[in-house]
């Protein structure tokens, strides 16, 4: 089993460390590290360090930093609009996609969303899409920490404007007679690709997004879930670009 990743704000610069606070307690308490054992820390930004637990502390842990890398952002980079869902539809995307390999998830107020993130429930909504993707790329051992865009969501016509910029545009429409298996990809720059709510992607909406540059694509004969339809796209993505 590979070594367990713990996220820190900054690297220890030194060779000794005290991992405390959230990460701390859970690797002293929740995970039970003994000594000698390694383990990984993060920073979320491509920065890692191998190191050994040298003693272990009521809801902290000592180590000794053996040795740090570091790995460059992804390029291209996959964006996933996603239409916000209802319950816990969508954080189980958003979990899905982190551990896939998604760059940034961007929480999309489409016209069909079920869900409304307004006021407070918007903020507290967004920040579990935040925790839910720190705890998904700690478990994939991810590098890079997934950005969640939005404040807190973003409308309609703002993706209309990230699609426009990408390198290359999709959005998954049942209707769509190109696969995304198919289609061309870039050498680098965003990879923009739209998830449309439970209700799918209105007419108006798919003709924003068209005008904008997007090319409508589907995965095969099967309608998937909006929990479901981006990982199941990035896990098409992540092949071609021969990240897997």
């Amino acid at each position: 089993m590979s070594a367990p990743l713990f996220l820190v704000d900054e690297l220890p610069s030194g060779r000794r460390f005290t991992l405390a606070g959230a990460e701390g307690h859970h690797a002293a308490t929740v995970q039970r590290l003994k000594v000698g054992e390694d383990l990984l820390l993060s920073d979320g930004r491509g920065g890692t360090a191998v190191a050994e637990v040298a003693a272990v502390g009521r809801g902290s842990i000592d180590v000794h930093v053996l040795g740090r890398e570091f790995a460059p952002p992804p390029d291209p980079r996959l964006v996933v609009v996603q239409g916000i869902a209802k319950g816990d539809r969508g954080e189980l995307a958003v979990q899905a996609m982190t551990e896939i390999g998604v760059d940034e998830i961007v929480p999309w107020a489409a016209s069909r969303s079920v869900a409304q993130w307004r006021g407070d429930r918007g903020v507290k909504a967004r920040e579990k899409w935040v925790s839910t993707t720190r705890e998904a790329a700690k478990q994939a051992r991810r590098p890079w920490l997934p950005v969640v865009s939005g404040s807190p969501d973003v409308s309609t016509k703002k993706v209309s404007g990230l699609l426009s910029a990408a390198a290359a545009a999709f959005v998954l429409h049942e209707e769509a007679t190109d696969r995304l298996s198919q289609a061309k990809l870039p050498d680098a720059g965003e990879i923009v690709l739209v998830v449309g709510p439970e209700g799918g992607i209105s007419d108006q909406e798919l003709g924003s997004f068209v005008a904008a540059g997007a090319q409508p694509v589907r995965l095969g004969d099967s309608v998937l879930r909006t929990s479901t339809a981006g990982m199941a796209a990035l896990a098409v993505l992540s092949a071609r670009l021969e990240r897997w």
